[in-house]
Order: structure tokens, then C-alpha cells, then sequence
């Protein structure tokens, strides 16, 4: 498996239109054949920063997500909602869903 966390640190004027766009991303994602988690949250401190926490079965998996069109399209887009860079940290499953 392959898992990450993702934090999107946004501009306080592009938050909801980052969550309103994300949020049409998140039962897609889901749906695709690789992914096994994908959820979307929100800091409770700061509605600026959102988290995601994906799993997919593979690296192949995830590079198959980052290929779709509206994947490509955000990412080249990504600095308009943006204040920095994603931060992304690999992570090691310990306990793997059962």
C-alpha cells in the first residue's frame, strides 16, 4: 500500500472555493479501482488548511489518480488557491485496515 497526508495551506480568500472543488473529488476518488482511503478534512483551528489522507493500493494507483484530466488541471491551477506548495509526507502503514 501506499499512503501519504497532504496538507493545502490555502489563500483565505480561496478556502471555499478549494473545499467546493474538493469536495466534487472526494466520491470519484473514492471510487477509483487503486484507491483504498481518501478522505478530505478541514483544521478546526484553521479553515485554511485542509488535509487529506489517502491510501491507495499502489504508487501506480495514485499516478493513475494525478493523471486524470481534472487532477492535471488542478495541479497546474494549484498556486491560484494556494499560499505555499502542498506539503506531502509519505507515510508507513502499521495497522493496516483489517
Amino acid at each position: 500500500m501506499h499512503g501519504f497526508i497532504l496538507h493545502a495551506h490555502t489563500k483565505p480568500e480561496r478556502a471555499e472555493a478549494f473545499e467546493q472543488l474538493f469536495r466534487a473529488y472526494v466520491e470519484p476518488s473514492r471510487a477509483e479501482p487503486g484507491c483504498i482511503e481518501y478522505h478530505m478534512l478541514r483544521d478546526a483551528q484553521d479553515p485554511t488548511l485542509f488535509i487529506f489522507y489517502e491510501v491507495w493500493a499502489s504508487p501506480a494507483a495514485l499516478a493513475e489518480h494525478t493523471a486524470l484530466p481534472h487532477m492535471r488541471d488542478f495541479h497546474d491551477k494549484r498556486m491560484d488557491y494556494l499560499r505555499r506548495d502542498f506539503e506531502i509526507r509519505q507515510i508507513e502503514m502499521l495497522s493496516p485496515a483489517p
